[in-house]
């Protein structure tokens, strides 16, 4: 294999392009925006995201969908989740069905309450097999990659053979990958850690203290586990990279855009004063109403998420639902 497109020039999508450009793969991005499309050709640099990362010569960027699959043995959507579905049905008329297709995209898409590997399994159906399709996920800020500070992910697939070449394509001195065949749980824990990163934000936002943080963090792998339980993923994949691991660092992290979101509204401005000013998409906030609304379908409990989807979506005071959650009947810390 030796082109590799990518689907979305956001800040993800342009910091793999220099993890697999400097590996000497050809690679080829697609962008809506003829003047990121321009930038990368002319100077090798994204002029709308990491701004300050010079992209390898091996790198180029197409407007047009077909040229840049043209050839391709693995797509990457760096696409949000939520425009998944539109992109991959425009991309599937361009495929010749041999290629990988893999997602790093981190979301449940709202009302069919699909993750991002299920999506493209469901439009890409007839074209490429369910065993050519995988997620690239974990720990990975795309400022801290896209300038080779060490990152380490999981590769995981429908089969085997696919997860194994996801993992062979990405690894680097720089950016180890580990693999790990439970793709559900590694796209559950990559969507509901962005929720939780925005309560985090909320809780240093307005001031709550490192203790309840602590709890918060604890608390939310526990609903990643409640939810992949409920959907019959492993439990033990939360306690990796792509639960615990991605959890950490999203709730931590001076790049997360969702803590970031959090963190504004804990000082007293709406979702839409904080979101207007931002040119990235923070995943937490549509994964928080997609995830609300699979619990209450469910009618499985999870209690931080539902107090994030009231503070964004019914303007609940982050004090309020702190309070409600605080106050909840005791209960026993192990059940699930």
């Amino acid at each position: 294999m030796k082109k590799i497109s990518i689907i979305g020039a956001g800040s993800f999508g342009t910091a793999i392009a220099v993890v697999l450009g400097n590996s000497k793969y050809d690679i080829t991005i697609w962008a809506r925006e003829s003047e990121v499309v321009e930038g990368i050709n002319r100077n090798k640099k994204n002029p709308a995201y990491l701004t300050n990362v010079s992209l390898p010569e091996t790198v180029k960027a197409r407007s047009s969908l077909e040229e840049t699959i043209q050839g391709s043995g693995m797509i990457i959507f760096a696409t949000p989740s939520h425009a998944m579905r539109e992109v991959a049905e425009k991309t599937r008329a361009y495929l010749s069905g041999k290629e990988i297709i893999v997602s790093v995209a981190k979301g449940i898409e709202q009302d069919t309450l699909m993750t991002p590997s299920q999506i493209l399994t469901e439009v890409l159906d007839g074209v490429v097999l369910e065993d050519q399709i995988g997620v690239l996920t974990g720990p990975s800020h795309a400022e801290e990659v896209g300038t080779f500070k060490p990152t380490t992910v999981v590769a995981s697939a429908y089969s085997k053979r696919a997860a194994r070449i996801i993992q062979e394509t990405f690894m680097t001195p720089k950016f180890r990958v580990y693999l790990n065949y439970d793709i559900l749980g590694a796209e559950i824990g990559g969507a509901l850690k962005n929720i939780m990163a925005i309560a985090a934000g909320i809780v240093d936002g307005a001031d709550l203290g490192d203790n309840a943080k602590a709890a918060l963090i604890t608390r939310g792998l526990h609903e990643m586990k409640r939810m992949g339980s409920a959907l019959g993923a492993s439990q033990d994949t939360f306690s990796g990279l792509t639960g615990m691991g991605d959890l950490i660092v999203t709730c931590t992290s001076r790049h997360s855009r969702n803590r970031y979101v959090g963190y504004n509204i804990g000082k007293g401005k709406s979702l839409q004063e904080v979101t207007s000013g931002m040119n990235m998409v923070a995943e937490g906030v549509k994964t928080a109403r997609s995830v609300s609304q699979w619990s209450r379908k469910n009618n499985v409990e999870m209690p931080i998420t539902e107090a994030v989807y009231k503070v964004l979506f019914e303007n609940i005071n982050p004090g309020d639902a702190v309070h409600e959650l605080m106050t909840r009947n005791a209960k026993n810390e192990i059940m699930i």
